[in-house]
This record gives C-alpha cells, sequence and structure tokens, in this order.
C-alpha cells in the first residue's frame, strides 16, 4: 500500500540525508492502516519535491514522552533541547490519549 505525508522542509531535509529515519505521528486512523513493507510518499511542504521511503518497523507508544525516550533525537528529527511537548503543537492532548504516539521507521528508496 502507497501513503502520502507532508513534511515541512526541514524535516524533509533530514529525511533525505539519512539522519532522520523515524517519523513520529499520532497513531490515528489513517496511521493505524500503515504496515510493514509499505511505502511513503514524504512529500515537501515548501517546494513539492518528493521522496518515497518503505516501512521497516512501527513502534506504538503510550504517549510522546515515552517515544521520546526510546529515540536518539537525531533519529527522530528534532533539536537536541526539543521535549516531547513540542507534539502539542500538532496534536491536541485528547487526541494524544485517544490515539497514542507512532514511530514510523523508515528506510529511503
Amino acid at each position: 500500500m502507497i501513503h502520502n505525508m507532508n513534511l515541512v522542509p526541514w524535516a524533509f531535509n533530514e529525511v533525505k540525508s539519512g539522519r532522520k529515519d523515524v517519523e513520529v505521528r499520532l497513531n490515528d486512523e489513517k496511521r493505524q492502516k500503515m504496515n510493514i513493507g509499505d511505502i511513503i510518499i514524504f512529500t515537501n511542504t515548501e517546494n513539492g519535491e518528493e521522496l518515497k521511503a518503505k516501512i521497516v518497523n512501527r513502534y506504538l507508544f503510550d504517549s510522546f514522552e515515552e517515544l521520546f525516550k526510546a529515540f536518539d533525537y537525531k533519529r527522530i528529527g528534532v533539536q537536541e533541547t526539543d521535549t516531547y511537548e513540542i507534539m502539542n503543537n500538532f496534536y491536541t492532548k485528547e487526541d494524544q490519549e485517544q490515539y497514542k504516539a507512532l514511530g514510523i521507521e523508515i528506510k529511503l528508496i
């Protein structure tokens, strides 16, 4: 199955360079359909450039706090000083409690 995801330029560039190999998302209905072996097409929101990656693993956590503790900050594409609370900019606390946190490990193809 093929999935499409948008990434802001800095996150897109981290994936493109290979430094970021875990995409962090809410485990909502859309992400629950993602399986190991599926393809993700990442689109740069600024210029429309695309990258293809294969899902090599999925990591489900009860919270973004747990996810941030499990991975080196470089792998998830955040700054060393960022905390899990940065995810509050993207998802409501209610959605986080309902859907939990998902780390999608990828490999560029």
